[in-house]
């Protein structure tokens, strides 16, 4: 169903659009942490450790995925809230032509690159068989997750977030109850987790399609529509792609860390794994603040109203500082108890899990706000800006901090869990100056802006 975030309370048409997305979210992220807590329960910490991997390789790739997405989102809404139906019409029928292809070519790159993959993430030898199956089968899915993010960010665009959580609702479920068939009594173990999540998401996306073809969100697409336009599909690139590499460059900073952390031996790889696990976790609110505030922002830019865009803006980031220091506080007194959860008969991975837990929630109060950025840019068409910021954490202080902490605090993980919210603290400052610059060149440009 189409929305108008263009008018009414700003706060509430915020909420009415971020909660469902943020629900729908956490249902998808549930997928890998089922698969993670279940497979712990039957398995030792190779198993884990496997899953734990593959699972981050998984969702390095649909974060990309819906980061270049992310262009569909902002063109729809922008057209929506210009009033222009027919262009959104058109966005949506090169989306839907664009990314059919990708979806074909990535699935045989990734599926002839899985040794490599593996081999660079120094996946230790107990979990290596594991994790090979796991991305066989994960990897053979790519089309069913590239189609559900997709059609996602359509609905987004339109201003709908309810139908794709009620899709992922019922998804969930099935991938829950799966679960515990395919790791439990049939012993499938790894392969088994991979199993029910590509079903689960193969479901997501019939029930999506069927959904989204009997025209229920609103815009009229017709079979003109499906044809390649080259000017459209430029500026779907344009915005989605500068995302996608930012969004890509910061889960290789991630699988980095996580090989660092293999190369230590499977409770510590374990411990990672489990924790950024719990941390993809912790970052649905930022995350679906960054689609909430771009989704927003681009509406009222279309229709002209930037100060609203402006509002929905600092929103974002106020929810996002709100939660994060929630989170944050729990954390420093849970952390064993938040680990333990998904692993059973594991001292060690608990307790060195905890360290890592600790110092790497603080960053849940300072990414929050580079997301927003990134949201609001990304609305009027300054991906690049979030794409820079990101470059430079990543090399100036995410990767290296995260190497010198393992190299000189071996007996710990706690410096290693700083790495991150350093990086993100840098990345604040530099959106702040963008921010100023943008707004005020803007000015310039359009008195009244």
């Amino acid at each position: 169903m189409q929305r108008d975030l263009t008018q009414g309370n700003l706060f509430g048409k915020m909420m009415q659009f971020a909660v469902p997305y943020l629900v729908a979210c956490f249902l998808q992220t549930f997928y890998g942490m089922a698969d993670l807590f279940i497979t712990g329960q039957f398995n030792g910490a190779a198993a884990v450790s496997a899953v734990a991997v593959g699972s981050q390789v998984m969702h390095m790739l649909t974060v990309v995925i819906v980061g270049l997405a992310m262009g569909t989102t902002v063109c729809i809404s922008r057209s929506i809230g210009a009033g222009s139906q027919k262009q959104a019409a058109g966005y949506i029928g090169n989306s839907v032509v664009m990314f059919a292809g990708i979806a074909v070519v990535l699935t045989f790159i990734l599926l002839f690159s899985i040794g490599g993959i593996l081999g660079i993430l120094a996946v230790p030898p107990e979990a290596l068989e594991d994790a090979r199956r796991y991305l066989v089968i994960c990897f053979a899915g790519v089309p069913f997750i590239v189609a559900y993010n997709v059609i996602s960010s359509i609905f987004r665009g339109m201003g709908d977030t309810g139908s794709p959580m009620a899709f992922v609702a019922i998804a969930g479920l099935i991938n829950v109850g799966l679960d515990y068939v395919l790791i439990g009594p049939m012993k499938m173990g790894a392969a088994g987790a991979a199993f029910a999540t590509v079903s689960a998401q193969a479901i997501s996306v019939m029930l999506a399609l069927l959904f989204l073809v009997k025209g229920n969100g609103g815009v009229g697409v017709t079979k003109s529509d499906f044809r390649p336009d080259g000017q459209l599909m430029s500026r779907l690139a344009g915005i989605g792609v500068p995302v996608a590499f930012q969004e890509g460059l910061i889960q290789v900073s991630f699988l980095v860390i996580t090989a660092i952390a293999n190369s230590r031996g499977v409770n510590v790889a374990a411990a990672v794994g489990i924790v950024e696990k719990i941390i993809c976790f912790l970052f649905l609110v930022p995350s679906s603040m960054l689609s909430t505030v771009s989704a927003v922002a681009a509406q009222n830019a279309g229709a002209g109203k930037h100060e609203r865009s402006r509002k929905a803006l600092w929103y974002g980031i106020t929810v996002c500082v709100t939660v994060g220091a929630v989170v944050f506080l729990v954390c420093q007194f849970a952390a064993e108890q938040i680990v333990g959860v998904f692993v059973t008969d594991e001292p060690e991975v608990v307790r060195l899990g905890g360290q890592y837990l600790r110092s790497y929630t603080i960053d849940c109060m300072i990414a929050g706000i580079h997301f927003c950025f990134g949201g609001y840019f990304s609305a009027y068409g300054k991906s690049l800006y979030s794409f820079f910021h990101n470059i430079a954490s990543i090399a100036l202080i995410r990767i290296p901090g995260a190497y010198l902490a393992s190299v000189l605090f071996p007996a710990t993980l706690y410096p290693m869990g700083l790495a991150a919210p350093t990086g993100s603290l840098l990345s604040t400052f530099i959106c702040l100056y963008l921010y100023k610059r943008l707004v005020a060149k803007q000015e310039k440009m359009f008195p009244g802006f």
